[in-house]
């Protein structure tokens, strides 16, 4: 190896000196080439992915269309919730489709950020999310929203007649050996859609090689290549950073490369390069984040500096 490339000692000391960071998981061709914990932690201990969770949901969704459960992108969800739509009669909202979920296009005021405590302490999460006033035409511009994600949730639980667990343990956790380690439920029961599932961060590099692999797992497809073509697709922008978004999963050039990856709060990361055939895995503590989220500048940086130069000389 090339003497000025980074090695693993330095990447992980790197790795070490951004505060936040609790683990980093490097794998290129299907082998792992390095896994460090910091701070006292450990590799048997599920982490709270936050809002990666929404990129899971978005997969989830993709298996109950592959599956026949959800007949197609394009279903208005007037037909998963008509009895909010008897007692609150909208036919603009009535025209929301899945892919305007997917792609936070469906225009309603967020129920994120300063709106989140609020939506987490609603008695009927999926009402607090209807209920919100359009900001946006639907297909517009981008609205992150955790009850969106949520939404989504709800649909595949009550086209399946699964829940989301059940479901996600059936068609992709098991066929993995993937085991939740934690997963929060709304008022009504069903599983959160956009926050607050707990994985390992191995069974989080699982998830990235499946999809580096196109959705093959051991010789066993689980998600359709199309479906995750689609997903990685930019379809709209945040206002409050530079990266794209698909079906609930992001996406930058990092250096000369396309990087895809699910983001949770405080610096949760299942991070793709497929032209380096790549996944990086980092975990975080959330106790001192605030909302600049000033742990991303250095985690790219340690990605295109240290990581990659590592990677393409490995």
């Amino acid at each position: 190896m090339n003497a000025t490339v980074p090695d693993l000692e330095s990447i992980f000391s790197a790795a070490d000196k951004i505060s936040s960071v609790r683990s980093l998981l490097i794998q290129q061709h299907g082998q792992l080439i390095g896994e460090q914990y910091f701070n006292g932690r450990s590799g048997n201990k599920p982490y709270n992915i936050k809002s990666a969770s929404k990129s899971i949901i978005g997969l989830l969704t993709g298996i109950a269309i592959e599956q026949g459960f959800i007949p197609s992108i394009d279903q208005p969800i007037l037909s998963y919730f008509p009895e909010y739509f008897e007692e609150n009669p909208d036919p603009k909202k009535e025209q929301i489709t899945i892919r305007n979920l997917l792609s936070m296009q469906a225009g309603l005021r967020s129920t994120s950020s300063g709106n989140y405590g609020a939506w987490v302490l609603s008695k009927n999460w999926v009402e607090f999310t209807l209920n919100q006033d359009f900001v946006s035409p639907i297909g517009g511009r981008m609205v992150y929203s955790t009850g969106t994600s949520h939404l989504l949730s709800v649909i595949i639980t009550k086209a399946s007649g699964m829940s989301t667990k059940a479901f996600a343990e059936k068609y992709l956790f098991d066929p993995m050996d993937i085991k939740v380690g934690g997963w929060d439920k709304d008022p009504q029961g069903n599983y959160m859609g956009g926050n607050n599932l707990a994985l390992k961060p191995s069974d989080m590099l699982k998830i990235g090689q499946m999809l580096i692999n196109d959705g093959i797992w051991e010789g066993e497809r689980l998600i359709a290549k199309e479906w995750i073509r689609e997903s990685f697709k930019t379809y709209t922008h945040s206002n409050y950073n530079p990266y794209g978004y698909g079906y609930q999963w992001w996406n930058t050039k990092t250096g000369k490369y396309t990087t895809y990856f699910a983001w949770g709060h405080g610096g949760q990361y299942i991070m793709m390069l497929p032209e380096l055939d790549a996944v990086v895995v980092i975990t975080s503590s959330v106790t001192n984040e605030s909302r600049r989220r000033t742990y991303k500048r250095p985690v790219f940086i340690l990605l295109e500096e240290q990581i990659i130069p590592l990677l393409e000389n490995y």
